[in-house]
């Protein structure tokens, strides 16, 4: 693939992926932080369902022999603990990599904040990945496949993980449609809204010969 084409395979790609991001509402600060509490379940649904997706997409692309499995090694401490570093940053910052840019564009402010911290801790590992290859952090079992643990071709067992997910994903639409977790104004407010108290109006108005306030 030449360069200028790859170039624009990732813009399109970019076009496609933001437009879903932003009809999903997922990027909305209330979303994320509703699926951290497990009072909402959008953003969840909608990250298997990218998943479903992409695992249709590579199922049919390595069966084809168009592309090749590129899979990064099994470092299970290191998984662990930084999917936890990881989530607890997205439940305080309401925001996950993927999203800060859209936050951005949508005008949340504090998103630059978050943009900030993202780049500062990017540079603050570069500086320490050397010293942490060297600590129980890179102990694995290298580069594995479930598929070739199973012993079966990657596109059944993609195909097979993609209808488990689409499954579940009736499931969870059933049990928390996503009309109703989107809230009236389309922002995660995870139930109906209150109605605003009537403003109190006073009329002065002559009444035998004296001003008396009314309602």
């Amino acid at each position: 693939m030449s360069l200028t084409l790859a170039i624009v395979t990732g813009v399109l790609m970019g076009v496609v992926f933001g437009f879903a991001l932003e009809k999903s509402r997922v990027f909305e600060p209330g979303i994320i932080v509703g699926q951290m509490q497990l009072r909402n379940f959008i953003m969840l649904k909608v990250f298997l369902t990218a998943v479903a997706t992409g695992a249709v997409a590579l199922a049919a692309l390595n069966g084809f022999g168009l592309v090749k499995l590129q899979p990064k090694a099994a470092l299970y401490a290191a998984d662990i603990i930084g999917g936890l570093v990881l989530g607890v940053g997205i439940a305080l910052a309401g925001a996950c990599p993927g999203t800060t840019l859209a936050q951005i564009g949508a005008g949340y402010r504090d998103a630059l904040f978050t943009l900030a911290g993202g780049l500062a801790g990017a540079v603050a590992y570069s500086y320490a990945q050397p010293w942490l290859n060297t600590t129980f952090l890179a102990a694995g079992q290298g580069k594995i496949i479930f598929t070739d643990l199973l012993r079966m071709p990657y596109w059944i067992g993609a195909l097979g993980l993609a209808a488990a997910l689409a499954l579940i994903l009736m499931l969870l639409e059933r049990w928390r449609p996503w009309r109703a977790e989107m809230g009236r104004d389309v922002d995660g407010d995870f139930g109906e809204p209150t109605a605003p108290a009537k403003p109190e109006i006073h009329i002065e108005r002559a009444q035998w010969g004296r001003a008396e306030p009314s309602r």
